[in-house]
């Protein structure tokens, strides 16, 4: 079964380079390409993709707002942003309103089809330097936040390892090869935190990891 995907830039020569470099993936479909969001909620509707690929900088309204909507209505949804921007605020919204990753622009042709397959498993995608940006504002909004007191999740110590790497910010692959592990178990390790602490994406597993002192 193929892995819908539709895209939202206002650049119509982005749109056009995606679409070539997802065309060379068998398993991957371009269901839809928009230039601009204020459609957004109509637009999936019809062309229901699995993933959305959303730019930040949209003309009428911004890519932030469009995933919020995007989520609201559909929360299966994938969303992988995608901008030119390495800005605290900018990352920290997008993940906010529901982004499960997040991608410069510059490494679209070298990164976006792992990325992309990365989500697909499970997985929330950023480029090293973003997942760094968004731990640290996570760490600095927790500073502020009275931390709550940790009820026993009944974590494994193996899991309990896999979600210290999450909080340190390590992807699946650099996870695997720290812990000596295969990709799959620390998928597998990862679905069974998520369903223990009660969360839906790692965003939240982060935040409720750092205000809770989990670990």
């Amino acid at each position: 079964m193929s892995l819908r995907i539709a895209i939202f830039d206002d650049n119509k020569n982005i749109r056009e380079s995606i679409s070539l470099l997802l065309a060379t993936v068998t398993h991957f479909e371009v269901v839809g390409c928009y230039s601009h969001v204020m459609d957004c909620i109509e637009n999936v509707a019809i062309c229901k993709p699995d993933i959305v690929l959303m730019d930040i900088e949209m003309p009428g309204m911004s890519g932030i707002e469009a995933v919020s909507l995007i989520k609201k209505e559909f929360p299966h949804i994938q969303i992988l942003m995608q901008t030119v921007f390495e800005d605290d605020d900018r990352v920290f919204d997008s993940i906010c309103a529901g982004a499960s990753g997040y991608i410069l622009k510059n490494f679209l042709n070298t990164k976006l089809v792992e990325f992309i397959n990365e989500l697909q498993f499970g997985g929330s995608p950023m480029s090293p330097s973003i997942a760094r940006k968004v731990l640290n504002k996570m760490h600095s909004v927790s500073a502020v936040i009275k931390p709550q007191a940790a009820p026993d999740y009944h974590l494994t110590i193996r899991e309990k390892e896999v979600l210290t790497c999450l909080v340190s910010g390590l992807s699946y692959k650099m996870i695997g090869a720290q812990l000596h592990i295969s990709y799959e178990t620390v998928r597998s390790h990862v679905k069974k935190i998520y369903e223990k602490l009660h969360v839906a994406s790692l965003t939240e597993v982060v935040a409720k990891a750092i205000n809770q002192k989990i670990v």
